[in-house]
């Protein structure tokens, strides 16, 4: 379910350059002797906050009629994250790299399904409940240590399962922020990455659900229905940014009103579909810049009651200079939103 990141693996993400440590020569690694929990329970005791863990999966996205690529975000993510300067600014003895959830028998039986068939697309979602149980088990892992998760890479699918292991470990519902054009509130059709929040929602592990940045243009009027049954709330992106209803900040100060409500754990997640020009599954010139989500991270992570970030479908090979190019803005993009959370439970 899980392969650990090992030292020799580590070194080919990051340069080195003498008189500069990077953070790649600084995180922490998990020790391969030892056991998933073992690990986290020695860090937890040695001040590790942060557990950074990939999913490289993009069967979730195509489950839900999406692109692929999502399956290259976790490794971009890498790229830039640990050439990042290690100085005074980023306290990397909080984070723990752990490794990544072991997709690739899913991968390739995903390979050769395609939606446009019936029977393929049931077997498609079938391979998304299969990475649910994955998903889970390691995350509830994290969350019974006592650390936090920050999942980076695969489909908004991911979302139930991270929900559902944070509300396992502490045996109650939870509250979510999404920053998101999608509220993800699809049917309950066969799992993929558009009604990871109506499963978690339906299953009762998840309670206030507050969207940041619903787009008016890209969801169906029955989802909106659903979300209302469901107690849920949002603030559009024309609200902001066209129509000016309400600023930004303004906006954020709702949706932290939504996910204080019960004093409940929150999980924070950022669908990079919401990012302008962003590589990702579904590409968008209309979106937010990267500092509104990184100001969307910061204050989600500001809450004390906030307990993991997810990042997700972001999709290098969806960039329309290439997939070197798309690697290279999904990999700086990432790393931004990881040290804007790090930084604010930090401090």
């Amino acid at each position: 379910m899980l392969t650990y990141i090992t030292p020799s693996l580590l070194a080919n993400y990051y340069a080195t350059r003498d008189g500069e440590t990077r953070l790649g020569q600084a995180v922490r690694l998990p020790l391969s002797h030892l056991s998933l929990e073992q690990n986290l329970n020695l860090c937890k005791k040695d001040g590790v906050k942060f557990v950074l863990l990939g999913i490289p999966e993009d069967i979730g996205p195509r489950a839900n009629f999406g692109q692929a690529g999502s399956d290259k975000a976790w490794h971009a993510f890498l790229a830039k994250f640990l050439n990042l300067q290690h100085n005074r600014f980023i306290k990397t003895s909080s984070f723990l790299v752990l490794g990544e959830v072991d997709c690739s028998d899913l991968q390739e039986k995903a390979a050769a399904l395609n939606t446009k068939n019936h029977t393929d697309l049931i077997a498609l979602r079938d391979l998304v409940s299969q990475l649910d149980e994955r998903v889970c088990h390691v995350a509830k892992a994290i969350f019974d240590a006592g650390l936090q998760p920050v999942v980076i890479g695969g489909g908004h699918n991911n979302s139930y399962p991270l929900l559902k292991a944070l509300s396992l470990s502490c045996k109650k519902a939870v509250n979510c922020a999404n920053l998101d054009p999608h509220s993800d509130f699809r049917p309950l059709e066969g799992r993929h990455s558009g009604n990871g929040f109506s499963y978690a929602s339906n299953e009762n592990y998840l309670k206030h659900y507050f969207v940041m940045g619903l787009h008016e243009l890209k969801n169906s009027e029955k989802t909106l229905e659903n979300l209302q049954h469901a107690n849920a709330d949002f603030v559009t992106y024309q609200q902001i940014f066209v129509r000016q209803n309400l600023s930004y900040q303004d906006a954020l100060g709702l949706c932290k009103n939504k996910v204080l409500i019960d004093d409940l754990p929150i999980g924070v997640e950022v669908d990079t579909d919401s990012i302008s020009m962003m590589p990702v599954s579904a590409f968008t010139n209309c979106g937010i810049s990267p500092a509104h989500a990184e100001q969307f991270v910061y204050q989600m992570a500001a809450l004390s009651k906030s307990a993991y970030l997810h990042l997700a479908e972001a999709a290098p090979i969806q960039h329309p200079a290439g997939l070197n190019a798309g690697l290279n803005e999904a990999g700086q993009i990432l790393s931004a939103l990881v040290i804007a959370y790090s930084q604010a439970k930090d401090n």
